[in-house]
């Protein structure tokens, strides 16, 4: 790999950190207005981007160990964001479905943000939005398979 493509992959991997963490403040700070944690109002929005689903599908979105979603579901079910349904092809299942109202409540807070990426994209030609877009996919997969394999490593230890 020449110098160049190096110090390149570098700034990507410095740029994806800042981001990261910008990402995580911003959804913070929406989660501390609904009194939820960072991880809770993740978990809300798979609902609200995915609709009803159950534990397991959940469990499996987010990477997390299906023990720590059973309690995180158990804690937005107490604080009245979601509920649980019964799944209408098998009754042996549950679906959890998020409160509409709550959605609506919080989308103003995005506001500000998408109409700052509408703007931002504005800037880019069509090509490299693409490739924005192709980055962001892989960069998403990675995260998540990185997740994935964190939960795996600590179920594994504690399982010891």
């Amino acid at each position: 790999m020449s110098s160049e493509r190096a110090e390149l992959v570098e700034r990507i991997l410095g740029g994806s950190r800042a981001l990261s963490t910008e990402t995580v403040m911003f959804h913070s700070a929406i989660a501390e207005q609904g009194g939820l944690s960072a991880v809770e109002s993740k978990v809300a929005d798979y609902l609200a981007r995915f609709g009803p689903q159950t534990p397991k599908a959940l469990s499996q979105l987010s990477g997390l160990a299906p023990a720590s979603i059973t309690a995180l579901i158990d804690r937005l079910v107490g604080k009245g964001i979601v509920a649980r349904k019964p799944h209408p092809e098998d009754r042996r299942k549950v679906l959890i479905e998020i409160d509409g109202a709550m959605v609506a409540a919080a989308a103003p807070m995005w506001d500000h943000l998408v109409k700052r990426v509408r703007e931002a994209c504005e800037g880019y030609t069509d090509s490299e939005l693409e490739t924005v877009l192709r980055f962001l996919a892989d960069a998403t997969a990675i995260t998540h398979e990185s997740t994935s394999l964190i939960t795996q490593r600590q179920s594994t230890h504690r399982n010891r």
